[in-house]
């Protein structure tokens, strides 16, 4: 039996811990902080949707993946070869943002700046995520990867919670230029366990990578078998929540919250919840095996988003929504994704082959972000065409029909 005190003892867990935090931070920036943003300086809806075009380099991330996992240099490591560059990178991007005036996002202009900094910052974020999935699942046996997984969905809300409410309190209650500078030092503090870990040798990792050509990496995990069932599941598992998930912080911003109120109290409430949902997933997966849990958090999931229909229905009745219950809504919908996403990823992570760790992880998870992300671009029009109430509502249905393929699968398992 797994030996929970020896792994939050473990060194490796806290370098992840300390990696997927430091995506957490410049995406919560992009996944957080900008809806709320530009909601703030009037932006369309419309435009705030297309905002789900910045996550490109997520989605796309698989077409470097092969390269990353093939080529480093065997002084520093597989894995922090790349992560060690492309951190310093990423401090020197947050560094052009603190120094871009946000007044200029009331113009066509200004947005089409901070967007294609905002679009650099998610390709670095990326690009990170693929060398810290590959360290991730060459590291963590399959008995830990439940916990592994429920700390690494905390570590990066945790980074959300900095890059995305925190910095929203900042700038509510301070300015715009120190607090990107804060973030930037945020990010370098926790950088530093990476730089003083010692990367176990890749043994013969590398000789099995270099045998295979480019497409062969891609060609060879998706015509397994094994895989086709489990395809449909990554397709379909988060359409629902992504499309959902979208519009709530500008339909905050409608209600009349301020920005310090949304990254104080919203963003930061619903990432611990996701934190506390993480945690207790890492527990409930190991009991439940992959598919009840992939069965029973997709059906949480579902209601989660419907308790935000809930929200806009009693704002718009009334004109009015207590904020105890805006807090109480948003932290139960993150505890249900927290689950949610940790079952997921357990599942994920055994379908990688561990010579091909961050292409293969890096593969499934641009599935779910092309899918995901296809459908929060539609989250503007939609809500903006039949109101927040009648779209949470869509959006919660959608979750539930969507499980299907989750039934399927649990059926080709049993076969």
């Amino acid at each position: 039996m797994l030996n929970n005190r020896h792994l939050l003892s473990s060194q490796k867990f806290w370098v992840l811990f300390s990696l997927y935090m430091a995506q957490g931070l410049p995406t919560g920036i992009f996944t957080q902080g900008l809806p709320a943003i530009l909601r703030s300086y009037d932006v369309p809806l419309k435009v705030i949707g297309l905002t789900g075009l910045l996550a490109i380099p997520w989605a796309l991330k698989f077409l470097w993946a092969p390269y990353v996992d093939k080529y480093y240099s065997a002084r520093f490591g597989q894995s922090r070869s790349w992560i060690l560059p492309l951190q310093a990178i990423a401090v020197l991007l947050l560094l052009v943002i603190a120094g871009f005036d946000p007044n200029s996002l009331a113009t066509t202009q200004g947005i089409i700046v901070f967007f294609v900094l905002m679009f650099l910052l998610n390709l670095v974020a990326a690009t990170q995520d693929v060398a810290t999935d590959g360290l991730a699942v060459r590291n963590l046996n399959y008995e830990e990867r439940s916990w592994g997984n429920g700390l690494q969905v905390a570590g990066y809300r945790f980074g959300l919670i900095v890059g995305g409410g925190f910095l929203l309190y900042l700038i509510g209650v301070w300015d715009w230029q120190s607090a990107f500078l804060l973030m930037t030092a945020l990010l370098m503090l926790i950088t530093l366990p990476i730089v003083f870990y010692r990367e176990p040798a890749p043994s013969q990792i590398k000789e099995t990578v270099q045998t295979d050509s480019y497409w062969q990496n891609f060609k060879n995990f998706l015509s397994h078998e094994s895989f086709r069932p489990w395809l449909l599941v990554l397709v379909t598992y988060k359409v629902g929540e992504s499309l959902g998930s979208a519009m709530v912080k500008p339909m905050f911003i409608d209600m009349g919250l301020k920005l310090e109120q949304i990254g104080l109290f919203v963003s930061v409430i619903g990432s611990l919840a996701t934190f506390a949902g993480a945690l207790l997933a890492g527990l409930w997966v190991r009991r439940l095996g992959r598919y009840l849990s992939l069965l029973y958090f997709g059906i949480s999931q579902a209601v989660g988003v419907a308790c935000y229909a809930y929200l806009s229905w009693q704002w718009q009745a009334e004109q009015q929504v207590v904020l105890w219950q805006i807090y109480s809504i948003n932290a139960i919908e993150h505890f249900m994704s927290g689950l949610a996403v940790v079952a997921l990823l357990a599942a994920i992570m055994d379908y990688c082959r561990h010579s091909h760790a961050g292409t293969d992880f890096t593969i499934q998870v641009s599935i779910l972000t092309i899918f995901g992300g296809s459908a929060s671009l539609l989250a503007g029009f939609l809500a903006d065409a039949i109101g927040y109430t009648a779209y949470y509502l869509v959006s919660a249905g959608l979750c539930l029909v969507l499980l299907w393929p989750v039934v399927l699968w649990g059926r080709w398992l049993k076969r």
